[in-house]
């Protein structure tokens, strides 16, 4: 193989940035699309969290001098950009195949592998953009790493009465005394009231889906056929959507089941029916209470276990229930796939309020370039001979309007 892939037309750095830059991202993906973006002028992003606007201008006698009124009281927030990447490896013997453009059974496999795998890099890259967003608009807050390795926690000061979690008896599967229409309807008056918005958005997954659709006291009233227009219960049994922005008059109301996988490699042996610490390259995305899927590469099985705590920092994730089989250090990995929404959430948000989009997302510069948003990088190694494919994002997500939204954990 001739040193370097500088002859390969379909690794030419040009090449694959025009290929990577123009493929969509993922049409599934709710918040990244959502709201605005902009550069910033370094990696420390700096916001203003606005409290409130809709004041009134005082009267005046005529010919009397103007009152002076003070800013709008907001608060200031601070944060070091989070950033990303991650690099692919194609060896000399799958390049020598892409040389081969006259021969289908080798070119045209290796082409596709291309396509499919940088495609799969672009994916990731947005992913993990989407993933700090839904973590601000749901949660409040997230975790991502510094430099140095250091754990960095970024908190967007939404206030606790605005992440509410029911009582035992009023959760939404299993409370005795359970309310949905009365949970929804008090959420939507409160955040209204906050925000001085109306609410515009709700956001929850499938299983969320399904209890409202089986709750008595949505039934009762979709029972109605002349409630909003809609034609009975059977037309919301197949459709529930329209008819639930009816009811709970919030305009879009979207089932939110997009997911991501965390993947990494042991970094330890893991012993059968004894093993409940495992040790792994990265352990910084898993969650507590997700299923942990053991993947054994040799025999192409897998077996899961709920995951019970992790630490970063140490490289373990600790689960309730050891595995039935052994698994091999360096070989063998284990994978977490979870929804960007979690399961038991309903989340509510105002798009805008006074005509301001409450969140927004600055792109950070980062490299000797000073790059701003999605970058692709090639290069050649000479041992093990190949080339190296790598994709690289920086920036941070940020909430203009903390009382612009407002969670239900209602299971």
């Amino acid at each position: 193989m001739p040193k370097g892939a500088s002859d390969i037309a379909d690794l030419r750095l040009v090449v694959l940035k025009k290929t990577i830059e123009s493929y969509m991202t993922p049409p599934n993906l709710h918040f990244m699309t959502a709201f605005p973006s902009e550069n910033n002028e370094s990696d420390s992003i700096e916001w203003e969290s606005i409290v409130g606007t809709r004041g009134l201008t005082p009267f005046a006698a005529p010919g009397s001098p103007a009152k002076e009124t003070s800013l709008t009281g907001h608060g200031a927030g601070r944060a070091m950009a989070a950033y990303w990447k991650e690099k692919l490896f194609f060896d000399e013997v799958f390049l020598n195949n892409l040389r081969q453009v006259g021969s289908r059974q080798t070119y045209m496999p290796a082409a596709r592998k291309v396509a499919q795998e940088t495609k799969n890099l672009r994916n990731r890259c947005d992913r993990r953009k989407e993933w700090m967003f839904c973590k601000m608009m749901t949660e409040g807050s997230f975790e991502y790493l510094g430099r140095g390795e250091v754990k960095v926690s970024v908190d967007y000061s939404v206030p606790s009465a605005h992440l509410v979690t029911l009582a035992a008896d009023r959760k939404w599967d299993s409370g005795t005394n359970r309310d949905i229409v009365d949970d929804i309807a008090d959420a939507r008056l409160y955040l209204q009231n906050k925000a001085a918005a109306q609410v515009t958005h709700a956001i929850f997954t499938s299983e969320v889906l399904k209890l409202l659709q089986q709750d008595k006291g949505i039934l009762q009233i979709m029972a109605n056929s002349g409630f909003a227009g809609q034609p009975g219960l059977n037309a919301y049994l197949t459709n529930p959507i329209p008819a639930l922005q009816n009811l709970f008059q919030i305009p879009n109301m979207l089932v939110y089941d997009e997911m991501y996988e965390i993947r990494t490699y042991l970094t330890a042996a893991v012993t059968l029916n004894s093993t409940v610490t495992i040790y792994v390259e990265d352990a910084t995305d898993f969650e507590v209470g997700a299923e942990l899927t053991f993947h054994d590469v040799s025999a192409g099985t897998s077996e899961d276990s709920t995951i019970s705590a992790v630490s970063a920092e140490n490289g373990t994730v600790t689960v309730d229930t050891a595995p039935v089989a052994s698994y091999v250090k360096g070989e063998d990995y284990v994978s977490m796939t979870k929804k960007f929404i979690s399961e038991s959430k309903f989340a509510m948000y105002c798009n805008t309020v006074e005509g301001d989009q409450i969140a927004g997302y600055y792109n950070a510069p980062f490299g000797l370039a000073r790059s701003y948003g999605m970058k692709v990088k090639s290069w050649d190694v000479e041992d093990p001979e190949g080339r190296y494919v790598m994709v690289e994002n920086k920036g941070l997500p940020v909430l203009y309007r903390p009382k612009g939204v407002y969670v239900l954990t209602v299971k």
